[in-house]
């Protein structure tokens, strides 16, 4: 089992390339297109789940499409912490086991 205080990078990669994107290498966060989309996808430690607010800066470029993904057990608390905070931008969250196994969950009330 990976430690839930590392955020899910390599398994945040897999998940995207299984959706058929294509992932950047560089860094934990990173970029993932396929066809017109283009997603800022942020692995999220499920320590800080409850505190998503510091992910949440974007160098001074707002992308359309976020994705936070952090471990499976986490990712209720991260979507519910989100939806208080309300940020500028349509997401979703995305919970991880390390066996490869995922689940989506709907981000921003009327994002698509």
């Amino acid at each position: 089992m990976a430690p839930v205080s590392m955020p899910p990078t390599t398994e945040a990669r897999a998940v995207f390339r299984e959706l058929g994107y294509t992932v950047d290498d560089g860094g934990s966060e990173f970029v993932a297109e396929r066809k017109w989309r283009r997603v800022l996808v942020t692995p999220v430690c499920a320590d800080d789940a409850t505190d998503p607010e510091p992910y949440l800066a974007d160098g001074g470029e707002t992308p359309r499409l976020r994705c936070f993904v952090t471990w499976r057990r986490a990712a209720t608390d991260l979507r519910e912490h989100l939806l208080r905070l309300k940020p500028p931008f349509d997401w979703a969250v995305i919970g991880v086991d390390d066996d490869g196994e995922f689940d989506v969950m709907q981000g921003r009330p009327g994002s698509p």
